[in-house]
Order: structure tokens, then C-alpha cells, then sequence
């Protein structure tokens, strides 16, 4: 999302903007521990195969768009403080 559209956004919308990135947060680090822990059991019942390594690689995939989700953030809590809005 672009800085003018995160400035278009009235008050409510970005509060709820901003819960939204705070769930997304919750339910990827959720998946992503589920994931680990898929990748530890099927590496301890069958050996290290292709089926333990590809949930990592989902790993990687949700690590590498929370770093939107933390970009996205800073700029909703900048716009958020120049607002002087209560979260």
C-alpha cells in the first residue's frame, strides 16, 4: 500500500487496518510454527526427505511477506501518530 493511500484512510479505517496487520501477524506466526513442527516430526519418523525440507521452504515464504506486513505497519503507526489517534 502507498503512503497517499495510507494518508486517504479516515481515522476508523486505519485502526482497523492496523488490527488487522496485528491478526495477520498472530496467524502467520501460528502456521509457521505448525509448519516447523511438521518439518521436525517427519524428519524424526522418516529421515530427512524431500517432506521435511518443503515445509521450510513455506517457512521462507511467510517470513518473507511479513517483512510487508512490517513496512505497512511503520508507515500505519507514522500516520497514526501525526493523527494523534489512540490505539
Amino acid at each position: 500500500m502507498e503512503a497517499n493511500k495510507i494518508a486517504d484512510l479516515s481515522d476508523k479505517e486505519l485502526l482497523t487496518k492496523k488490527k488487522e496487520i496485528k491478526n495477520d501477524k498472530l496467524i502467520g506466526a501460528t502456521i509457521v510454527g505448525f509448519v516447523i513442527g511438521i518439518a521436525i516430526y517427519s524428519g524424526v519418523k522418516n529421515g530427512l526427505d524431500f517432506f521435511t525440507f518443503f515445509p521450510l521452504f513455506l517457512v521462507y515464504i511467510f517470513i518473507k511477506s511479513s517483512s510487508n506486513n512490517k513496512l505497512l505497519e511503520k508507515e500505519i503507526e507514522i500516520e497514526i501518530e501525526a493523527r494523534n489517534l489512540n490505539s
